[in-house]
């Protein structure tokens, strides 16, 4: 039987091979190919693709049939140019693994290493999942309408991110609500070009722009209980190229999040009637593109309980999230569809944040990761 000690050393150096070759959502052809490559000689069931660059494989294990275990992992990076000094930094110019998703495969792919090791100690199957597109795209919702979870159904998933803040060897999670959700939007105006001379016989779309920023400023706080977080953010507005002409068209974009479905229903209904409202008012057209990319993540209290006793059982610290993050995560769609516990893994108390230019996933946090995700098999299958 293989030991942690014993894979370690590969393990890094693959995360080290992975963060050389960062490709954006939908891309990670080289990235899947090295994972593909990884597994095949672990002698998994390795699965086409659903998607076209994901990999998903299966273990079964020795002692017949029984429950499934899916261990999930983004694969995806972002559109940074990596600033760190790291002799495995980026290859791919203007690209980097910014949010760690390098650490997460590796830690996958770890206890994918051990599994096999120990198969002939639990009955059922643990499902390896390295997903495409968590970024932007949510291309978690995709992979599972594919039916990535299912023959054999999944009974439980987990899944585990890296967070800068949290000491190197603590793991951290709650039940219920971790990750909120997240809806963009995009809103058109479209008024009346003039000259700035004359604004009376235009209908200036920049102005009603500003007055809907205005209105939407304050919208969270006049339709959502201040108990119930909600966030909407103005991210990018557009319109006009000259300081004299008044344009016909002006753009307003940025996301919504709250940690409620309830809450999305009732501030997608309130963002569309402002829109309306404002439009109104100013005689000028609106079109809106408005789509829940991602669900808010909630975990189940059974799993959650699970890698509480789990965590506290092994080498690493427990710490229970006081509060959960207005960050967004697809793995939702994963929870939506299976019971399961999404998990933080420290990457150190002075790490750079997340989707930042400097950020590296710390090999000295991979270990307690892959026991994690190890322990928790054995315990869900067990």
């Amino acid at each position: 039987m293989k030991t942690l000690a014993d894979i370690l050393p590969g393990i890094i150096e693959f995360r080290h091979a992975l963060h050389r070759i960062p490709e954006m959502a939908g891309q990670e052809f080289k990235t899947s190919q090295l994972i593909r490559e990884r597994l095949a000689v672990l002698g998994l069931e390795v699965l086409p693709p659903f998607l076209g660059t994901d990999v998903v494989a299966l273990l079964h294990g020795g002692r017949g049939a029984g429950r499934n275990v899916t261990l999930r992992a983004d694969i995806d990076a972002l559109a940074l140019e990596e600033a760190t000094d790291r002799p495995y930094r980026s290859t791919h110019p203007g690209h980097m693994h910014a949010c760690g998703h390098d650490g997460h495969a590796a830690m996958v792919t770890g206890a994918a290493e051990l599994l096999v090791s120990r198969r002939d100690e639990f009955a059922g199957s643990v499902r390896f999942v390295f997903q495409p597109g968590e970024e932007n795209r949510a291309m978690g919702r995709e992979l599972v309408a594919a039916g990535v979870l299912e023959n054999p159904a999944a009974d439980v998933v987990t899944a585990l991110h890296g967070m800068p803040g949290l000491p190197i060897g603590t793991l951290a999670t709650r039940t219920g609500a971790i990750m909120a959700s997240c809806a963009h939007f995009k809103v058109v105006l479209r008024g009346k070009g003039g000259h700035s001379s004359r604004p009376a016989l235009s209908r200036n779309p920049v102005t009603g722009a500003a007055a809907l920023v205005h209105e939407l400023e304050g919208m969270t706080g006049r339709l959502v209980d201040s108990q119930r977080p909600a966030v909407l953010t103005i991210c990018r507005i557009a319109g006009g190229e000259l300081a004299n002409v008044i344009p016909d068209e002006a753009v307003v974009e940025g996301t919504i999040r709250s940690l409620s479905p309830d809450s999305d229903a009732v501030l997608e209904d309130g963002f569309r009637r402002t829109v309306a409202a404002v439009g109104a008012m100013r005689g000028i057209e609106t079109e809106i593109e408005y789509r829940l990319s991602y669900p808010v993540t909630e975990n189940a209290p059974e799993p959650t309980e699970l890698a509480r006793e789990v965590i506290r059982a092994g080498s690493g610290r427990y710490v229970e999230l006081a509060e959960s993050s207005m960050g967004a995560e697809d793995f939702a769609y994963y929870l939506k569809r299976c019971p399961g516990v999404y998990v933080k893994v420290g990457t150190g108390e002075n790490s750079p944040a997340i989707h930042n230019s400097r950020f590296d996933f710390p090999d000295e946090a991979l270990p307690f990761g892959i026991e994690y995700l190890v322990n928790f098999s054995l315990a869900a299958l067990g």
